[in-house]
């Protein structure tokens, strides 16, 4: 795999997807057990790659060239730095317009086609903050694609599963869940492409058949919103807690490199400190 795939991420995200198909089949009892559990399995260290954000003007252009049912995706991402199984998991009762947060208390993941609902990535909810503008953008949509209930299994897919009933904000024109593939297939790659992010596809090409974007997944919204908040000097601290990540260390690690001005407010006070003159 290393030879076809080069980006670490991907490459666990592959094999984290692997790990929950072969997982339902061991809850369905159709595998005595899952093999990518076994001591064996050496999966791919965690990647110490700079995560890379978009220019202001790209984002602006993804967000305007995207079908009008699914912008409020992007807002979500650019907005609020949620994960896209957040954005396709959210609920209106998620949205307090009241103190400006969102609750993320779910996320909507597919595995082999089927999808579920399961906590949020390190099974951990979070409160996270809601600019003005993600307010009326959700409010627009709200009127414009009334949130639908949709009942799916908790925490894994399978026959008998225990199931949950959520009102989401997004869904399909069918009043479906979002089925994670088919919307990178058929809504983020067309409008990645109309953005000018990705070629076209190929003459002759089926409609699903597009060239591989690691590096332009859904993911780069949320890098984008992180480093929007770095840049503005937003605490690490409070931005770890918004994006869910375990300490600030995570979030050092992945961005530090968006903290350009870093150190300046430092500068700023010994100035002002050892610049004065004595009394």
């Amino acid at each position: 795999m290393e030879v076809t795939v080069s980006s670490v991420d991907y490459r666990r995200g592959i094999l984290s997807e692997l790990s929950s198909i072969l997982e339902a089949a061991f809850d369905d009892k159709r595998l005595a057990r899952n093999p990518m559990r076994a001591k064996s399995v050496r999966w791919p260290k965690a990647s110490q790659e700079r995560r890379e954000a978009w220019l202001l003007a790209t984002a602006v252009r993804v967000r305007e060239v995207i079908s009008p049912r699914n912008r409020i995706a992007v807002v979500l991402g650019l907005g609020c730095g949620l994960r896209q199984g957040e954005v396709f998991g959210l609920s209106p009762e998620g949205i307090d317009y009241a103190r400006g947060v969102l609750h993320v208390r779910r996320r909507a993941q597919t595995v082999s086609g089927r999808s579920y609902f399961a906590l949020p990535k390190g099974a951990k909810t979070r409160v996270v903050d809601m600019p003005s503008s993600v307010a009326e953008e959700l409010k627009r949509h709200g009127k414009e694609f009334p949130p639908v209930e949709v009942e799916l299994p908790w925490e894994r897919p399978g026959a008998g599963r225990p199931t949950r009933t959520s009102s989401l904000v997004l869904t399909t024109r069918f009043s479906n869940a979002i089925a994670v593939n088919t919307w990178n297939t058929y809504t983020w790659k067309p409008a990645l492409a109309a953005a000018g992010i990705i070629p076209p596809r190929a003459e002759g090409a089926k409609p699903w058949q597009w060239e591989a974007a690691p590096k332009d997944g859904f993911h780069v919204p949320r890098h984008t919103y992180a480093s929007i908040m770095l840049e503005a000097g937003e605490s690490v601290v409070t931005l770890a807690r918004w994006l869910g990540h375990s300490s600030p260390t995570v979030t050092l690690s992945y961005y530090a490199h968006f903290m350009l001005d870093a150190g300046s407010k430092g500068r700023t006070a010994i100035d002002g400190l050892l610049g004065r003159q004595g009394d």
